[in-house]
């Protein structure tokens, strides 16, 4: 739980501080960087993490990626200008990814199924709880302190986390049908650097595109082109290894792949309410930032309430359906959401933000346990940081999907703006964002026509996340199989009496 807090913390701590760091380095045209090369470093590098814990272990795996995470840390706080802070926040990113995905695995082995929704809902406590604490800390060692102390609270919290771990982490002894041969273990090197490569490529583009470039031009279609390049050379490495980071099974498996396009769109419908709640909490009920993080907060509160209550659910119906039931109830909250009132009061989005974090802790956890479960001690990393992959892949494209969704429909309502007030209006979320939050230069009648538009955008945004969860549930319904292939559990399995040496007659 503390190695989870090094992750959890990060992003929440950060992004109150930004004004701080850079009115210090400068550098705002690139500052979304900062969030956006640590997302590139943790999703690239999950695959890789995976294959290697699956090799040589969840725990040297582990430990070195909070080395890593601590690594980058150190440097972030001695960063001397913005481009030194983004590259010290992808090192950062390299150890992140170390550090999500193999806390997944770490639980599914120590605990057997019975007991896994306890220890993870425990894991999404932590992040429930970044949520609500982290803005605050951040706020207060950026107003009181100093932004680098952001970077420094993660070494004694690393350092705690690092004695603990190679102190009283001892991993269950791996099945002797698992266990390696004796040769050396190969790494797929070339492979690693092909998956880095095109994951790389494919969310720069994503990232960058319709923001520092327009979709169509030459920097965008450069990026896609080598990033579909990386992709075919990926599959011809993969294909060749003799130990591939990302085996061909991970795909030909019903359930490890419906799983992994469910989370693919889990990701997508996720952009709408972290990314877009808090504008239009900001925007269009008129919120301060700490309330709007609240009303965005609310979700991770019941997320991990449900999660851990969802075993009394899939025992009963099964992994497939309860995760349907669960992704079913988020596209209905998700499609109510633009019938909210306008302008309305702030409980009743925190409201869909409960129920949707409700839904969700049904859908995200059976399915982890479930693929968690089919599979042995050697393919549950790779499993897992698949899954996980996926899901971040699925981030990137919704913030781009989503955003030019929100862009087009400001566009739109802008241009039919009412002759008086249509000059001087801006034209894309963030100025309108802008704009709203300094409403000095804007007539009454202009500010409350752009609350509206923004209204419509988010409106929008949500019923296109409603999409992406029916487009989950079609998944789970037409692809996944009805039942989980699940091997049997060694916790529940009788295990043989050890045999009693023959009773000797004493010696005369």
């Amino acid at each position: 739980m503390l190695g989870m807090a090094l992750t959890a913390l990060d992003s929440t701590v950060l992004s109150t501080a930004i004004p701080q760091i850079v009115g210090d380095l400068g550098g705002f045209s690139v500052f979304s960087w900062l969030f956006s090369g640590y997302l590139l470093a943790v999703t690239v590098t999950l695959p890789v993490y995976g294959k290697l814990s699956d090799t040589f272990g969840r725990k040297p795996v582990l430990l070195a990626g909070i080395v890593l995470f601590v690594s980058g840390s150190l440097l972030c706080a001695g960063a001397w200008n913005m481009a030194s802070l983004i590259a010290f926040r992808i090192v950062q990113g390299l150890g992140g990814g170390a550090l999500q995905g193999t806390i997944q695995v770490i639980a599914a082995d120590l605990y057997p199924l019975k007991e896994r929704p306890k220890i993870q809902a425990r894991l999404s406590s932590v992040w429930a709880a970044a949520a609500v604490t982290g803005p605050a800390i951040g706020g207060v060692l950026a107003g009181y302190a100093d932004w680098r102390w952001i970077f420094l609270i993660n070494l004694p919290v690393g350092a705690l986390a690092w004695t603990l771990i190679a102190r009283h982490l001892h991993e269950p002894e791996r099945p002797a049908a698992e266990r390696p041969a004796a040769v050396r273990p190969r790494i797929d090197w070339a492979g690693a650097l092909a998956v880095f490569a095109s994951g790389g490529l494919l969310l720069t583009a994503l990232v960058q595109g319709g923001v520092a470039w327009g979709w169509l031009s030459a920097p965008s279609l450069a990026l896609l082109a080598g990033s579909a390049v990386c992709g075919a050379a990926t599959v011809v490495i993969e294909r060749r290894a003799a130990e591939p980071i990302i085996p061909g099974w991970v795909w030909r498996r019903r359930s490890i792949a419906a799983v992994n396009l469910a989370f693919g769109a889990l990701g997508l419908l996720m952009i709408a309410p972290t990314v877009f709640l808090p504008t239009y909490a900001q925007s269009v009920l008129g919120l301060g930032p700490v309330a709007a993080g609240f009303v965005l907060s609310v979700m991770t509160l019941s997320w991990p309430i449900s999660a851990a209550c969802s075993n009394r659910v899939y025992n009963r119906i099964g992994f497939r359906r309860c995760a349907m039931t669960g992704i079913g109830a988020a596209a209905l909250v998700l499609a109510a959401f633009p019938f909210l009132p306008y302008p309305g009061a702030a409980w009743q989005p925190a409201l869909i933000m409960l129920l949707l974090g409700a839904a969700l802790g049904l859908f995200q956890l059976p399915l982890i346990i479930g693929v968690q479960s089919s599979v042995g001690w050697a393919e549950r990393g790779t499993a897992t940081a698949s899954i996980l992959f996926c899901r971040q892949v699925g981030q990137s494209v919704g913030a781009a999907l989503f955003g030019a969704v929100a862009n087009a429909t400001l566009a739109s309502r802008l241009s039919t703006a009412p002759p008086a007030i249509r000059n001087g209006l801006p034209d894309d979320l963030d100025s309108v964002s802008h704009a709203l939050d300094h409403p000095a230069a804007l007539s009454d009648r202009a500010a409350d026509y752009l609350r509206r538009a923004v209204d419509t955008a988010v409106d929008h945004v949500y019923l296109g996340a409603a999409a992406a969860a029916l487009l989950a549930l079609l998944v789970l319904l037409l692809l996944a199989p009805r039942t989980f292939p699940l091997p049997p559990d060694p916790e529940s399995t009788p295990r043989p009496e050890p045999e009693s040496e023959p009773e000797r007659k004493p010696a005369p």
